[in-house]
């Protein structure tokens, strides 16, 4: 046998083993992260889970946050069962920060402190907050909304998307929103019903950027849309957008990043 011959042999072997150990390598990086992403989820979901055991409300606003915690608690246990990404995991996490955000809500409806600040939730953030006590009649019904609980606004929400759509951190009369968390999408009425509920408020979406899946501050990115005409496009880029804008961005759905509608991979 050839020197040549040899040294090809032995080049061909040591490529092999370089290639088996990088990808034991590589696998074993990704199980450590997984292993990192599960505990760090099955954290928070145990401390939802010891907030919800040892918490119980006063009042109707504390206790219909409690039932919205526990709800967050079976869902996450749920998730943790199945996680085998490390994306999972972040979708146990979220559903188990959601949880515990209602856990704030229910010790604030009862006067206590409640407790360590949590993570930031960027679609949180986006979303905004109800700043002020709103009450609006929309087709023969009434729909409240405040920036702290009382008897008429026992219903909290942390704040997030639903269905593609923000919905900001506030206190309402009823969840308006689950039809759309529970359909995936929203009803006729919909936009209307955030038109006037939030219409003017501070850090809210207009209706129009609403409509299109956008978060407040973002109505530059539909060429400048005003919220109070949805078929416009606000400018004639190259001579003619086509009509109506908002129709052709009415669809646009973001990826539902809603904290609480993660309950299913």
């Amino acid at each position: 046998m050839s020197g040549t011959t040899v040294f090809v042999i032995v080049l061909i072997l040591a490529l092999g083993a370089f290639a088996v150990f990088t990808a034991r390598r590589g696998a074993a990086s990704r199980q450590r992260a997984l292993d990192d992403a599960k505990a760090d989820a099955r954290r928070w979901v145990e401390r939802l889970g010891g907030q919800v055991m040892n918490l119980t409300g006063t009042d109707t606003a504390s206790q219909q946050a409690i039932a919205d915690a526990s709800e967050r608690f079976t869902a996450a246990g749920s998730q943790m069962e199945q996680a085998a990404t490390v994306e999972q995991c972040r979708l146990v996490t979220k559903t188990a920060l959601e949880g515990l955000y209602y856990v704030r809500a229910a010790r604030t409806a009862m006067g206590i402190d409640p407790g360590p600040e949590l993570p930031v939730d960027p679609d949180q953030q986006r979303a905004g907050q109800v700043s002020e006590d709103r009450r609006v009649n929309v087709e023969g019904h009434d729909y409240e909304a405040s920036p702290v609980p009382g008897q008429r606004t026992p219903h909290y929400y942390p704040g997030g998307r639903v269905a593609g759509r923000p919905v900001p951190q506030g206190w309402y009369s009823e969840p308006w929103w689950k039809p759309a968390l529970v359909a995936g999408a929203w009803g006729v009425g919909s936009v209307l019903l955030f038109s006037m509920m939030f219409s003017g408020m501070a850090g809210i979406a207009s209706a129009a950027a609403w409509e299109s899946g956008y978060d407040a501050g973002q109505e530059d990115a539909m060429g400048g849309m005003d919220g109070g005409d949805q078929g416009d496009a606000g400018g004639d880029a190259s001579g003619d957008m086509g009509g109506d804008y908002g129709g052709d961005m009415g669809g646009g759905d973001w990826g539902g990043g809603d904290i609480g509608g993660g309950f299913d991979f």
